[in-house]
């Protein structure tokens, strides 16, 4: 079977320098409860995060995967003045991976979305020069949600090239950590905020802004992807149509119907089989794909957990790789 995976993440060094007081200002104590030497999941060491080549293929050639989807690590924190040329630089990286290693790789385009105009420019140029097959956003820019109209050029533009906005979990605002997370033991702030529950509330949130901001009327094909089996809201779905409904948005469709039209999810290493069952009688196999998270999840469970899934062998390879191919224009052996 062949398994193509979209949330495949690199480190690049400069970024993550320059983004560093910022990311500190949000998580404080996030660098402690990630150390690769705690013992804690999803903490890889810098050098796996920022290998894209023998190390990753041979990780992928072990478990089973076809192809990765790569996305440089948050660009989302960079200060203004310096994001646009660091950016421009790690889609470069990430490009040149990919044209080393054509059949195994490709890339979503990073963006410097604190200069939302020149946002929208890098991912034409990453599109139409690099062949990226859409961009990750992690979390807000500037504590506001891509639904604020400064960052209408982004939307706009990934609209009018027709591919898709990967929406990442991003570490909430100050305001928000403080009033839901602190107060614990700060290892356990650092990860209740983030990858045990915050950032997947604080993402959920934010696709939701985008919906009830009018965005999908605006761009009615744009697409989003949603990891972890959707950031919560398929699961609160129902709840969100009964309480929310176009007499009350003002919008032209349920929210139901944005998710249904305007949505991707995949699983991000959440290898749950009854979340699996449940997204796919939600949502149907063509609005699935596959993503591991790596290397924050090991690639060692990916293949066995579509293996043992109770499903047809059509469906399988809907989400493995066959929607992945539709949606990104992706061809592979």
């Amino acid at each position: 079977m062949k398994i193509i995976t979209l949330e495949e993440h690199y480190l690049d060094v400069d970024v993550a320098r320059a983004s560093a007081p910022a990311a500190r200002a949000l998580s404080p104590h996030f660098s402690a409860s990630f150390d690769p030497d705690s013992g804690l999941p999803y903490s890889p060491s810098a050098a796996v995060l920022r290998d894209l080549d023998e190390g990753r293929l041979a990780d992928m050639d072990r478990h089973g995967i076809t192809m990765q989807v790569l996305s440089s690590l948050s660009t989302q924190q960079l200060p203004a003045d310096v994001a646009v040329d660091l950016v421009r630089t790690t889609n470069d990286t990430l490009a040149a991976a990919v044209r080393r290693h054509p059949t195994r790789f490709a890339a979503f385009a990073a963006l410097p979305t604190s200069v939302p105009d020149a946002a929208a420019k890098e991912l034409e140029r990453c599109v139409g020069e690099l062949g990226c097959v859409g961009t990750m956003i992690m979390g807000r820019t500037d504590d506001e949600f891509l639904s604020a109209p400064r960052f209408d050029p982004i939307l706009r533009r990934a609209a009018e090239l027709r591919v898709p906005v990967y929406l990442h979990p991003g570490v909430p605002p100050r305001a928000t950590s403080a009033s839901n997370y602190e107060g614990l033991d700060p290892l356990v702030t650092a990860r209740f905020q983030t990858a045990a529950w915050g950032w997947h509330q604080e993402t959920a949130v934010h696709f939701l802004q985008l919906v009830l901001t009018g965005v999908f009327d605006r761009y009615p094909d744009l697409q989003v992807i949603l990891g972890h089996w959707g950031e919560m809201v398929p699961f609160y779905l129902d709840r969100l149509d009964e309480a929310l409904p176009p007499r009350v948005t003002k919008l032209e469709r349920t929210i139901g119907d944005y998710v249904r039209q305007n949505v991707y999810i995949t699983p991000s290493g959440m290898f749950s089989q009854a979340q699996l069952r449940y997204c796919v009688e939600l949502l149907g196999t063509e609005r699935i794909m596959y993503s591991v998270d790596y290397p924050f999840i090991g690639n060692e469970d990916a293949l066995s957990f579509l293996e043992q899934a109770d499903l047809p062998v059509a469906a399988k390879e809907d989400i493995a790789h066959g929607t992945a191919e539709r949606l990104l224009n992706l061809r592979i052996v």
